[in-house]
Order: C-alpha cells, then structure tokens, then sequence
C-alpha cells in the first residue's frame, strides 16, 4: 500500500553568540545527538562562502570593514541564496538544519555598528524562515576574546571588547519566543546538556 501521508518538514535550529563562545563544537556534539535519534542532519553557517557571504568575510579578515550598506546588502544576499539553495530545500525534504549564525547575528553586529536592529529583523523575516529554536551562548567578553587569542588566528574586524560588548547587549534585548540563552562559560558537556533540554522541551527529541 502507497504511504500517501505527507512528509514530515524538518526543524531549522540556530547557533547565536558573539566567536568564542564554542558555537561549532556545539553544533557538531547536537548533530551526532540527533543523527543517533534517527534525524537526518544538515549542518551549515554564515556568512557563507558564497561570493556575498565571502565579500564580507574577506574584508574581516583583512582587519577592515566594507561600508554599513555595503556590509547589509551583501548579507541579505547571501541569506538570500543559503534560504534558497539549502536551508529550505533541506527543510522540505524532512532534514534538521543546524546553523552557525542566522539574521540574529546581523542584528547583533550590525546593529552595534550603528544600523537600526528592528528593520535589520524585518528586512531578514521578509525571506528568511523562522528558526524553530535558536541557542544564544553567552559567555564573558573577557573569555569570549582569551580563546579566540588561544586560537592564534589573528583578530578581526569584529573582535574588539567595546563592539563585543555591544553585540552582547543587543542578544540580550531580542525577545523572540524560540530564542533561548544558554550559560556557556562551564565545560563543553554541561553546555551541550543544556542545549539538550531545550531541543527536548521545544522539539521533543
């Protein structure tokens, strides 16, 4: 007999925080969770690397900024074409999508660069799908900037203690109803137990 019942759309969950804050390895300990609950996972990040997505990356890494609008218009793109290619395709298809930064990022890093936060939000949720669940990791600025040193790669353009400071502040202020923050300055598995509570409360796995 033909399973006529409709397939199930998979879950888009999100990793928000200023770097250093253990974003990755979170997201690669709950991928192997899920995958051992039977999930079909997708893992993926922004900005991406894609030419918009790498336009502004490049740019960081060089210790610069591209312009404000340039900075927005290049991102919007570049999520533009990750919702497109991938995140919904992959929802579509009954996968669990788990992304290193979202538009929640833009609001926090654009937003502290002097952009106006909620039309950076509307701009985004014009396009882009609503996480299912998004973890803030929020740990000290201090901390946040001693392992991104420990890592050795060099700072960027964004990795300043008064920006950090004020991306922090923004999370803080966002009031979504599937936005979670998680304490994540304790070891590598008290943080993924967390977020593993949240996942089971709000998605049930």
């Amino acid at each position: 007999m033909d399973d006529d019942s409709p397939h199930l759309r998979g879950a888009l969950i999100v990793f928000e925080g200023i770097d250093g804050t253990g974003k990755s390895t979170q997201i690669e300990l709950l991928a192997r969770y899920l995958r051992a609950c039977g999930k079909d996972v997708v893992t993926s990040f922004e900005p991406t690397r894609g030419p918009w997505g790498m336009k502004v990356r490049q740019a960081a890494m060089a210790g610069e900024r591209l312009s404000i609008e340039e900075e927005i218009a290049c991102l919007l793109q570049d999520r533009r074409e990750h919702v497109r290619d991938l995140i919904e395709p992959s929802l579509e298809a009954g996968k669990w999508v788990l992304l290193d930064r979202y538009y929640l990022s833009m609001m926090a890093y654009q937003g502290a660069t002097g952009a106006n936060v909620e039309l950076i939000r509307e701009w985004n949720e014009e396009f882009a799908t609503i996480p299912d669940v998004a973890i803030w990791l929020d740990i000290p600025i201090d901390m946040a900037l001693e392992r991104m040193n420990a890592r050795g790669n060099g700072q960027d353009a964004f990795e300043n203690e008064p920006f950090l400071q004020a991306c922090s502040r923004i999370y803080s202020d966002m009031e979504m109803p599937w936005l979670h923050r998680v304490e994540a300055d304790g070891c590598i598995n008290t943080t993924q137990s967390r977020v593993r509570e949240i996942i089971r409360q709000e998605l049930g796995v």
